[in-house]
């Protein structure tokens, strides 16, 4: 219950794991200065928007919810609206904000998170906008405090940036270049978490496979010897990666994620398109019979590893015979879980220039048809864990149906009946039936 006399904030978080975990720090500075959590953004005093460009629904629904706070902005003066993330560091949007939306008191870009103290209290005692957007990182971030989502798990940025640059992708325009942390300085961070009650880290960077840390003698640390050290931490039960590029994912890192018991067997692997030479405009540096080895390679050596993918439809130039083989590419290799995405034109990417934009009404009828052979493509993979019993980290209960949610070591979620004080344990559950991409369970 909150009290009259408590401020209290609300943080909207857009976007992928890597703003997920910049929204629990910012949290925890806000905390860390008597704030608490408020029950939504029209009602709490500082409001942060943790922002995302990668695709342009993200942009229409962060105006949506700035603008529907302009009333609540007028009753109470003393109300903070703040934008940060990806989309403040596009000078444009910056200025849509400050001509359009005069009440958002506090801007700041991706390259600066580490000063959102200084700029809370900046915005809390000057009377004027403060605007701080960075055009390149100065430096691995800082330290933050942080206030976990999950009591029981968490995300670890060990890098930042990108170096890839596909030709679709506005990240490494806002995110700046690879930049990798120290192992120590992880390694510190992962052991603070394990005796805060954490069980399970989930190892984030835009491209982790090309994570290149030092060690403390100065030594470069490839990200499967990273990921070896980590799975070898005492207290650690679980613990996942995101997001592999598969240019980079190498032998080693598969051995490492099979030899460990405590490394889950989930792998998530964008292709983004099944054809070559889509792939080749996309400039991701594989082809279609390079990416299925990598996946035969994969299940191999890791059977029970579940297999999740990103796909793009509608991608400039894109045939009816190139999406045909990405139709082909779904069907061969069977995805446990595939997030679907309509290309989104994004200014500064090569993409946004190119010619053979392909019309809407066609990218929304391949869209369809993709959905439905992923749901056909999939349903061979929920099958075969039917009747087998299997670690599962309990992570929520619905008090609306009574069910407990967890999560298997590959990913897919189980809902089973049990009590509440099982919320942050693993436990043994039968899979009883499948729906989609969750079972029904029995606690055993």
């Amino acid at each position: 219950m909150i009290s009259k006399s408590q401020k209290t904030y609300k943080i909207i978080t857009f976007g992928c794991q890597m703003n997920a975990r910049d929204s629990e720090k910012l949290a925890g500075v806000l905390e860390e200065k008597g704030y608490v959590e408020g029950i939504d953004d029209v009602s709490s005093d500082i409001v942060i928007f943790n922002t995302c460009t990668v695709r342009e629904n993200a942009s229409n629904r962060l105006y949506g919810r700035v603008g529907y706070l302009k009333k609540s902005c007028m009753e109470n003066k003393n109300k903070i609206v703040g934008i940060c993330g990806c989309m403040m560091q596009e000078k444009d949007e910056v200025e849509t904000i400050k001509k359009k939306y005069p009440y958002v008191k506090l801007i700041f870009g991706t390259h600066n998170i580490d000063e959102f103290s200084l700029y809370i209290d900046r915005a809390l005692s000057e009377d004027k906008r403060v605007i701080e957007v960075r055009d390149k990182a100065l430096g691995v971030e800082r330290d933050m405090p942080s206030k976990r989502v999950f009591p029981f798990k968490c995300g670890v940025n060990i890098m930042y940036g990108c170096d890839n640059f596909c030709a679709y992708c506005i990240v490494p325009y806002v995110r700046g270049r690879e930049r990798s942390r120290d192992v120590k300085a992880i390694i510190d961070e992962i052991k603070r978490d394990i005796a805060d009650g954490v069980i399970e880290v989930m190892l984030l960077g835009q491209n982790v496979n090309s994570y290149k840390g030092k060690d403390t003698d100065g030594n470069i640390v490839s990200f499967p010897d990273l990921l070896d050290r980590v799975c070898k931490i005492e207290g650690l039960k679980r613990v996942r990666f995101m997001t592999s590029h598969p240019k980079d994912l190498s032998d080693e890192l598969i051995k490492v994620v099979r030899d460990n018991e405590n490394c889950c067997k989930h792998i998530h692997l964008p292709v983004q398109s099944g054809s070559t030479h889509i792939l080749e405009m996309m400039n991701r540096h594989y082809t279609r019979d390079s990416y299925v080895d990598i996946v035969d390679k994969i299940r191999r050596e890791i059977p029970d590893v579940a297999i999740t993918t990103d796909i793009i439809v509608g991608f400039p130039g894109e045939s009816e015979d190139d999406f045909e083989a990405t139709l082909s590419l779904v069907k061969e290799v069977k995805f446990d879980s595939v997030f679907t995405f309509e290309y989104s034109k994004r200014t500064g990417t090569k993409a946004a220039s190119m010619e053979n934009q392909v019309d809407e009404k066609v990218v929304k009828d391949r869209f369809e048809r993709l959905l439905k052979e992923v749901e056909s493509s999939s349903r061979t993979n929920i099958d075969r864990y039917i009747g087998r019993v299997i670690d599962v980290l309990v992570e929520s209960k619905d008090r609306e149906k009574g069910k407990l949610t967890g999560r298997l070591s590959n990913n897919y979620l189980v809902h089973f009946d049990g009590d509440e004080s099982l919320v942050g344990k693993i436990v043994d559950v039968k899979l009883i039936k499948p729906f989609g991409f969750y079972f029904e369970g029995k606690l055993c």
